[in-house]
């Protein structure tokens, strides 16, 4: 029997994760009070039952103690029992958004601030996080992103070393993306701008991508900076990072950041142990300004 325990930040998407597991197969219970975990997933392992995959989604509303789940936790394990803690990570300032968005309140904040509630949850859930075999930050997320990751873990069994990376093309113009963990500046390649042909395409466009790759500056770029990736994903996993962005620039974020941020996507992609998704940041603003 897989037994999956989904806890994390109240607005982070727990909800939304368990809903994928069930869609999976998953049997799920969602706010299951602690003091009955034990009891709930014995029944559940019976030998006669015929539910295979149990998702239990825990947090801190109705005054969940989470001192009390890692002891439960403890006993489970003793007794032999495997499980999973699938970890709902967000920014401070997105689960503002968010609460700000749907008019609730945290369920931890009272009469407060919502961001004092998010204060005093994280330093709830901060030993449940040590110890959380998956962390997903869906600060940058989409609906079917997180999808993706979920169904990459829990249904179809693919190895996830709790890293998100974001591959973002900016223009220096607009200013360098302030989550931006690593900014490579492109500027060093032609531009295609002047060129009236390949001006108000984008590097989404064969022509332009075409273009900017028959260079062969371009590709040593992108060996040096994925050789260099390579060594770096794994150390950022070891110092704790479970979010990086990648922000590739040129001068209006059009043409040559697109076509490299592509290129570097698609190289990432086989390195399956993360999660990855590409973003450009900046490729309609021309056209939008001169309107």
């Amino acid at each position: 029997m897989r037994f999956v325990v989904v806890t994390g930040m109240s607005g982070a998407g727990k909800s939304t994760a368990l809903k994928f597991l069930e869609d999976g197969g998953y049997y799920c219970v969602d706010n299951l009070p602690v003091p009955l975990m034990g009891k709930f997933v014995e029944l559940l392992s019976m030998p006669d039952s015929e539910i295979e995959k149990i998702a239990l989604g825990i947090d801190v509303r109705n005054g969940q103690s989470f001192d009390e789940l890692l002891q439960v936790l403890d006993v489970l394990k003793r007794e032999g029992m495997n499980y999973e803690v699938l970890f709902l990570e967000s920014s401070d300032e997105i689960l503002v958004k968010r609460y700000k968005e749907t008019r609730r309140s945290h369920p931890l904040a009272g009469n407060d601030r919502v961001d004092v509630g998010i204060e005093k949850e994280r330093s709830e859930l901060r030993l449940i996080k040590q110890r959380s075999d998956y962390i997903i930050d869906t600060s940058r997320m989409l609906t079917r992103e997180l999808k993706a990751s979920i169904d990459k873990i829990f249904i179809n069994n693919k190895s996830y070393k709790n890293l998100f990376v974001t591959v973002v093309s900016f223009g220096f113009k607009y200013g360098i993306p302030t989550d931006a963990d690593l900014v490579f500046d492109v500027r060093f390649l032609p531009n295609p701008y002047y060129y009236e042909k390949l001006k108000y395409m984008s590097g989404n466009d064969k022509e332009v991508s075409d273009y900017v790759m028959s260079f062969k500056e371009a590709d040593i770029f992108l060996d040096k900076l994925e050789d260099m990736l390579v060594f770096l994903l794994p150390n950022y996993i070891i110092e704790g990072k479970n979010q990086l962005v990648i922000a590739i620039g040129c001068t209006g974020g059009k043409h040559r950041s697109v076509t490299l941020a592509n290129r570097l996507y698609e190289r990432l992609k086989k390195y399956d142990d993360y999660g990855y998704k590409i973003d450009h940041r900046d490729i309609d603003k021309d056209a939008k300004r001169k309107a």
